[in-house]
């Protein structure tokens, strides 16, 4: 089933773009989180204030969060637009903005008078976001200069020392002018949030954060901003208050205990389901549609969110590393050295403000919620299509959510899987290839098992790397058109929701029909 797309006006197609380039950030940082956590692991344990202090050990921090990490983030990036070319060439190309770095500072410290307090390493994280398509993209397009035109037996060569030279001349540009705008860029909002914090108007940054969220416009100000810079601050002080900012599961567990206790219709009983998988999981995007039906409830998020920060900077809350996803169990993870007390309470009062302010705003609307739900009960399934709108796909959290709520308009089954291909190898795709698609992959393995097939595959990826191989793709209704043009020889099927679909039956009777032909 393809939907048709509705036109956009211009702050649509700004907040598209941001959303566009906020996925695209997501995607280089997502998939390294695990670095990021064995980092945080090392500094937990080695460095000086750890909590077994290894001198020999500790000398991996430095070198991890200052090559590794930047380079395997360019790495990724690359390899998003353009392949493992790409992605070699554009790890090329952070090695020289990295060094160019390095470079600036020494001769900044060098001009210091003696006594003076020399500057400390940057790292390249934002070089990286900014040198990783950059480089991808240019070799991309110079290798369509050429294709088609090299002769038999050269095409290795050329491919070969084309990669090495263009990646020696991006190495080049990223050791002068991206890291002297790094470096500046780095320094500016640094002293931003320096004077944020100097001033005690940290918890005013949840006036752009909490709203944000709800638009999905999160990514870009999470990992464009706030996780290369608490990366730096982690470095030099061993944690950060900044990992906390948008992370702290507090405010969208408060709203959804409110909806639970003080909510009507669907959105009343699909709450608490919801605030564990929120809670637990880590899955913010479960409490976008609440916050969406009642607006008025991101003002409760905003006072919520601007608790837990105050709470941490009054008691010296903070994370080694970033917690991802955004789960209590991953923020007790990376929760730094005598820090807990502080960061558990902060969930606690964020929580406890937001349920408090929600359920106020719930009470004093409830006479008109019931009138307006008498005349129709599809205003939390309305709520749910508009987060999925504003996210710009479609979710296997959101979906669940939508079991307890009408079904959109024309959201009928589509007619029976019908191919002659012999289906073997079965893809789920979704945008990062982790979550929502490796749970309807798991959704689907298990019918298959059941039905007693044994020889078909079931696997989760992302859309940008399907390469063509798979029989069936199944994704997501928003997501279909794209997965065409990356495997436009397979067969696709569309669902409205990856954990109960059900196009699963029509996938495992057609397999299944299949293999009794074939017998």
């Amino acid at each position: 089933m393809t939907t048709a797309s509705m036109p956009t006006t211009g702050g649509s197609k700004v907040r598209v773009g941001v959303q566009r380039f906020g996925t695209f950030l997501s995607g280089m940082i997502m998939p390294n989180i695990p670095a990021l956590i064995a980092w945080g692991i090392f500094t937990a344990f080695f460095i000086e204030v750890g909590w077994t202090p290894n001198a020999d050990l500790a000398t991996i921090v430095g070198p991890f969060i200052h090559y590794l990490l930047p380079i395997i983030i360019a790495y990724t990036g690359g390899n998003i637009v353009y392949g493992i070319r790409g992605g070699v060439v554009a790890s090329i190309a952070v090695m020289g903005a990295i060094a160019g770095s390095d470079f600036l500072i020494a001769q900044f410290n060098s001009t210091l008078a003696e006594g003076e307090a020399p500057l400390g390493q940057v790292h390249m994280f934002i070089g990286a976001m900014i040198m990783a398509p950059l480089a991808a993209y240019t070799m991309k397009w110079l290798d369509s200069l050429w294709e088609g035109k090299i002769k038999a037996g050269f095409e290795m060569l050329v491919n070969m020392f084309s990669a090495g030279i263009w990646g020696f001349v991006m190495a080049v540009v990223g050791f002068y002018p991206i890291a002297w705008l790094v470096n500046g860029l780095m320094q500016v909002l640094s002293n931003a949030v320096n004077w944020l914090v100097e001033m005690n108007l940290l918890p005013l940054t949840s006036i752009i954060i909490e709203p944000a969220k709800v638009l999905f416009l999160n990514n870009a100000i999470n990992h464009g901003v706030l996780t290369p810079l608490g990366i730096q601050q982690a470095s030099e002080d061993g944690s950060s208050i900044l990992f906390l900012l948008e992370a702290n599961p507090g405010p969208g567990v408060g709203l959804l205990l409110a909806f639970t206790f003080f909510g009507i219709g669907a959105a009343r009983a699909s709450a608490p389901g919801a605030a564990v998988i929120q809670f637990f999981g880590g899955i913010h995007e479960v409490y976008f549609p609440y916050a969406l039906m009642k607006p008025m409830v991101i003002l409760a998020l905003i006072a919520g969110g601007a608790t837990g920060v105050t709470t941490n900077m009054l008691l010296g809350g903070a994370l080694r590393a970033p917690a991802a996803p955004g789960s209590i169990i991953a923020v007790l993870a990376q929760t730094a050295t005598g820090s807990y007390f502080a960061v558990i309470l902060s969930v606690v009062l964020a929580a406890a403000v937001t349920f408090v302010l929600t359920a106020l705003i719930l009470r004093a609307s409830r006479k008109r919620d019931l009138e307006a739900m008498a005349a129709t009960d599809d205003a939390f399934g309305a709520a749910i299509t508009q987060t999925e709108a504003a996210k710009g796909k479609s979710s296997d959290a959101l979906g669940g959510l939508r079991g307890g709520a009408a079904t959109a308009a024309g959201g009928g089954i589509e007619p029976a899987v019908m191919t002659e291909r012999q289906i073997k190898n079965i893809v789920f795709a979704c945008d990062a290839g982790m979550g929502s698609s490796a749970m309807g992959a798991s959704v689907l393995r298990n019918k298959i098992k059941k039905a007693g097939i044994e020889d078909v595959t079931v696997v989760n990826k992302a859309i940008a790397a399907l390469d063509g191989s798979a029989d069936l793709v199944i994704t997501q209704n928003q997501l279909t058109d794209r997965a065409r043009q990356q495997s436009p020889n397979s067969v696709h099927v569309s669902v409205d929701n990856f954990m109960n679909s059900p196009r699963y039956d029509e996938v495992v009777d057609l397999v299944r029909d299949q293999h009794q032909d074939g017998q």
